[in-house]
């Protein structure tokens, strides 16, 4: 049961990530991308300063460089993936924003993790996978806009520094790494919402929505720095 466990729990990180990028998609298309990502991380901020109220401190701060890169790493990703599916379909911007998994697995590589075949060939059927998903629409639909192919490159880069600094960070404290990661985040959000005097035309009656892009994207990530206790890396990482 035990080694059950990590696979489960990065497939239910999985589902909450589709269901977030989809709702954060579709928002964007109506609200600026930072705008949505950055009051739906705010949202998400509160709600992780409860549980860490409750729960408390872990005794060291081991956590904490980790959570900074995961935060910068992840929000930068999390815009720029909103904004590419804000200029092209989903079928280009997902397989390509995808192949940000190869970060984390080349360092898992390096760092000695030995999976077993199966996992081998999974990892390399997933990869393959993303490339042909979005080759056809690339090659089929005229309107395409170089910008959503520029903006998922540079959110697959952003999401891979991000899975691996979660890893890492999840070895010391993965509430603390989360908690750290959305404050991080959402400082940023404020400083530039400050200087810009705006939070992107944001309404009241969004907040609810925002609200709950912003836990399912955070479930996510929790969910995924617990099963990286709990199994290799590379092994969860393709799910």
């Amino acid at each position: 049961m035990t080694t059950l466990a990590g696979p489960l729990l990065a497939l239910a990180s999985a589902l909450a990530y589709g269901v977030a990028d989809f709702a954060g998609g579709m928002l964007s298309r109506r609200r600026p991308a930072v705008a949505v990502v950055g009051v739906s991380q705010a949202c998400s901020l509160v709600a992780l300063v409860v549980i860490v109220a409750v729960v408390g401190l872990p005794g060291n701060a081991h956590w904490l460089p980790w959570s900074i890169l995961a935060g910068v790493a992840g929000a930068t990703g999390l815009t720029c993936f909103y904004r590419a599916l804000a200029y092209g379909t989903v079928g280009v911007v997902s397989p390509i924003s995808a192949l940000g998994v190869a970060l984390p697995v080349i360092v898992g590589l390096a760092g000695g993790e030995q999976p077993a075949g199966v996992q081998l060939a999974g990892l390399v059927l997933a990869v393959v996978g993303a490339v042909l998903a979005s080759g056809p629409e690339l090659r089929g639909e005229h309107h395409v806009k170089s910008q959503a192919v520029w903006f998922a490159v540079a959110a697959a880069v952003g999401f891979g520094l991000a899975l691996l600094a979660i890893a890492r960070g999840s070895a010391y404290s993965p509430l603390m790494t989360m908690t750290g990661m959305r404050a991080t985040s959402v400082t940023g959000f404020a400083i530039l919402a400050l200087v810009t005097r705006s939070v992107g035309g944001i309404r009241p009656r969004e907040l609810p929505a925002l609200a709950a892009l912003g836990l399912a994207d955070i479930g996510a990530n929790l969910l995924i720095g617990v099963a990286t206790t709990m199994a290799l890396l590379l092994s969860l990482i393709h799910i």
